[in-house]
């Protein structure tokens, strides 16, 4: 017996994907759409539910961010109701390294009754970060047609706001705000 017969069926190659490999790498539209259109829900919530409870320098802040997010929701809530979509929306595209970060971020943190600038602050950076990465992330493996414009737009909308965010982190932690 040859041990090149006995090599065969141990799997793929070194390099190789395995067909269930590559199916778990796929996610459809649809279900990004879905845990997308979620993550600006609970985002607009959490800051919604944050603006009584931080200090009054930081309370339009708050209000701005849940204003976004809501528009973001709903960008994502028109698409969905699109008709002119139901066969995109079933396309598979590549599932982002982002996106079991971006799913738990659907589950926002506790800062507390009277949580500090700096820690809202942060929050706010990395959640814009890891928005911004996904949506690019998105866009570039998606088809030409509304959802890699979308998903584009998107990218762009949170680098703005993490850019702002870090001037402003930037500007209160090193004037003593914090």
């Amino acid at each position: 017996m040859s041990t090149e017969s006995s090599t065969e069926s141990t799997g793929p190659l070194e390099g190789q994907q395995s067909s269930y490999e590559r199916i778990r790498s796929m996610t459809t539209l649809e279900d990004v759409l879905s845990v997308a259109t979620s993550f600006e829900e609970s985002a607009r919530n959490f800051y919604t539910d944050l603006i009584p409870k931080i200090s009054k320098n930081f309370r339009w802040l708050a209000e701005e961010l849940a204003k976004e997010e809501q528009g973001h929701y709903e960008l994502f809530t028109a698409l969905a109701a699109r008709d002119d979509i139901q066969d995109q929306i079933k396309a598979e595209v590549e599932r982002p390294a982002t996106d079991g970060k971006f799913a738990e971020a659907v589950m926002t943190p506790d800062l507390g009754e009277k949580p500090d600038d700096q820690a809202v602050l942060q929050y706010a950076m990395s959640r814009e970060h890891l928005a911004m990465t996904h949506y690019r992330s998105l866009a570039d493996s998606s088809p030409a047609g509304p959802f890699k414009e979308l998903f584009e737009y998107l990218a762009n909308e949170e680098a703005k706001h993490k850019e702002e965010l870090e001037k402003l982190y930037y500007e209160t932690v090193h004037s003593g705000g914090v």
